[in-house]
């Protein structure tokens, strides 16, 4: 492993190539935002993270879809987590780190288990909302192929954030399968609203599926919706907050994941799931010398 810079690890995942795949650059002090983003499309993961200042407690981190910066993320700074352990502490059983992103420094634990990692991240109290009337909903329910009657009955869809803010959406299971996202104004939508994705969430199951915001790619765990829906679950007494809950992702997708939630006793949502390296290897150019987008 001397002199590796990029690991492909999968996040929520239960053994390689199942879960979440994510890149991971751990050399990116003096890449560009613009080379972030071209490697990012490059590799065409969901996400794909890029560290910098990596030091025994942490690193800074600034995470790329193929479309743009995101704040924070969820499976992307567990991945990260778990590279920082294997490349900074590898003798060590048990790791906390302070990832740095824009939205703010993130704690995640780290343990090395059989080959892998499990790994747990603090994502605060969350952020609630405004709860949105099934009235002014309609547009969003439009873009995803649904209407009225596949929203549970009682419950309002609501906005919450523990990083990113997300429109969460409370369907029956046959909604669940049959939502896509369909045209190319949904984040517009999105953001008079409030939220920067939209969460379609099965609360009887406890499943849930997200898109890009034009529908292109189906994310298979998002770690960063992961801690909104649980504190959607149990606003609505859906879920207990004593034992762990288990919220499903990923399915239509070919990728069956678990996300698990906790809550501590400050009200913090603590994110967890397993973490499986796949690939390790160095870049065979210099991100310095990329030459610009034409």
């Amino acid at each position: 492993m001397s002199g590796a810079n990029y690991f492909h690890v999968d996040v929520f995942a239960t053994g390689p190539l199942t879960g979440n795949g994510l890149a991971v650059f751990v050399d990116a002090a003096t890449w560009s935002c613009a080379t972030m983003q071209r490697v990012a499309q490059e590799i065409r993961q969901f996400e794909s993270i890029f560290l910098s200042d990596v030091s025994p407690t942490g690193a800074a981190a600034r995470v790329f879809t193929v479309e743009e910066e995101l704040p924070f993320a969820g499976h992307p700074l567990l991945g990260a987590a778990a590279v920082l352990h294997r490349i900074q502490a590898p003798a060590v059983a048990a790791c906390s780190w302070t990832v740095r992103v824009p939205h703010g420094p993130v704690v995640v634990k780290t343990r090395q288990h059989d080959g892998h990692y499990r790994c747990e991240m603090n994502q605060g109290r969350p952020l609630l909302g405004r709860r949105i009337a099934t009235s002014q909903l309609h547009p969003v329910l439009e873009r995803l192929g649904l209407s009225e009657t596949d929203l549970v009955s009682g419950i309002q869809a609501q906005v919450i954030s523990t990083g990113l803010p997300y429109l969460i959406i409370p369907v029956t299971a046959n909604a669940l399968s049959r939502a896509r996202i369909r045209g190319d104004d949904l984040e517009s939508l999105l953001g008079a609203a409030g939220a920067k994705f939209v969460l379609v969430l099965d609360t009887s199951a406890r499943e849930a599926r997200t898109w890009d915001n034009l529908g292109q790619v189906e994310d298979v765990a998002t770690g960063s919706a992961a801690g909104p829906a649980a504190a959607f679950l149990l606003q609505h007494q859906l879920a207990d907050a004593r034992p762990p809950i288990e919220i499903s992702q990923g399915r239509f997708a070919g990728r069956p994941s678990k996300l698990i939630v906790t809550q501590d006793g400050e009200r913090n949502l603590w994110v967890r799931g397993e973490v499986w390296p796949v690939v390790h290897g160095t870049l065979d150019f210099e991100p310095s010398s990329t030459p610009p987008e034409s």
